[in-house]
């Protein structure tokens, strides 16, 4: 199991940071799409590191064309070596039409074809193929040489989506590289939907498990403290709230029978009761959607329960020794 560390998006700390994060033996960086652009730490990453895999994990897909993400994913790729992945997600329609201001559609088929569309580009760049994409939500049929790249040694980037519903999951298994599990999931959901939508967009494209990766990071409930433990308590319980308030993840609270919680959450978030949603989430919720206990016990508890169909993960929570974090890193890359 690959193990990657998320970074932050303080420019000037980024250097050091990542070679701090190489040096500590992690496998690869992500940069979420926050408060602040992904990319541009990940071009300082591919500066100051050699052998980190660097991705977004997620950038806003619908926030940006095609094209726009096609000269992106070439140019970290190219300038980072071949280290670089596309990690995109949808977002959700408020924040799409009200916050970007960009066209909403069908999410899952609209990623289908975004893909599709950044693939076409790299084709006619890479292999001389000719520019003749048109589908319901993009179009691009025009490219002349002054606007191709010319540093193509590297080729395109490897393209992972975000999902959690059994459409968008089909489709990144039909035209991905991979997926990124959502933190907000639990075996139950993953077992029942998330997997059979992965092997139904395979067997659609006609490929294996073996040209896919799975990437899933779990909620970690852990520190050397008690002090430390109840802040990464307190901060999952908010975050599994915060989630739970969406609408179209019923689902997940409905595979352990929390359903009804769904609307209580939405109801509270748009009152702004943020902080007080999270005690609605008991230890036994947390424990459906991650791991809790003392740091030496966390690797054993993931490798348990998510070792069998993961192949990357995250070792980003809070451990205040790094002795103890490079011990769990160790561990879960042995796994």
């Amino acid at each position: 199991m690959k193990v990657d560390a998320g970074i932050g998006n303080k420019l000037a700390k980024i250097p050091d940071q990542v070679r701090a994060l190489e040096q500590a033996g992690y496998d690869g960086i992500r940069t979420a799409e926050m408060n602040h652009d992904p990319f541009f730490p990940l071009l300082l990453a591919a500066e100051h590191s050699e052998k980190l895999e660097l991705a977004t994990s997620i950038a806003v897909a619908f926030a940006r064309s095609p094209m726009n993400l096609a000269n992106i994913g070439h140019d970290l790729n190219a300038y980072s070596k071949g280290r670089f992945t596309l990690g995109l997600g949808s977002q959700i329609k408020p924040h799409i039409t009200k916050r970007f201001s960009m066209q909403w559609g069908a999410p899952a088929e609209q990623m289908r074809e975004l893909v599709l569309a950044m693939r076409a580009i790299w084709a006619n760049w890479y292999d001389g193929e000719a520019l003749e994409f048109v589908g319901k939500y993009y179009r691009h049929t025009l490219m002349t040489p002054a606007f191709t790249p010319e540093d193509k040694d590297y080729g395109a980037p490897r393209v992972i989506l975000a999902a959690v519903g059994p459409r968008m999951t089909e489709v990144a298994g039909e035209v991905a590289d991979g997926l990124i599990i959502h933190p907000f999931s639990n075996m139950p959901y993953i077992n029942s939907v998330t997997i059979p939508a992965i092997e139904a967009g395979l067997a659609k494209a006609g490929r294996s498990r073996d040209d896919f990766e799975l990437s899933y990071s779990c909620f970690v409930v852990t520190g050397r403290t008690e002090e430390e433990y109840e802040a990464a308590k307190k901060a999952t319980q908010e975050r599994i709230a915060f989630y739970g308030s969406t609408p179209a993840y019923k689902g997940v609270l409905d595979a352990i029978g929390c359903g009804d919680l769904q609307g209580e959450f939405n109801a509270m978030s748009k009152q702004g009761r943020w902080k007080e949603m999270g005690t609605l989430v008991t230890d036994e919720m947390i424990g459906e959607f991650g791991v809790m206990g003392e740091p030496h016990e966390i690797a054993p508890q993931m490798l348990e329960r998510y070792g069998s169909f993961v192949d990357r993960t995250s070792a980003s929570f809070v451990v205040s020794d790094s002795d103890e974090q490079a011990k769990i890193i160790s561990a879960l890359r042995a796994g």
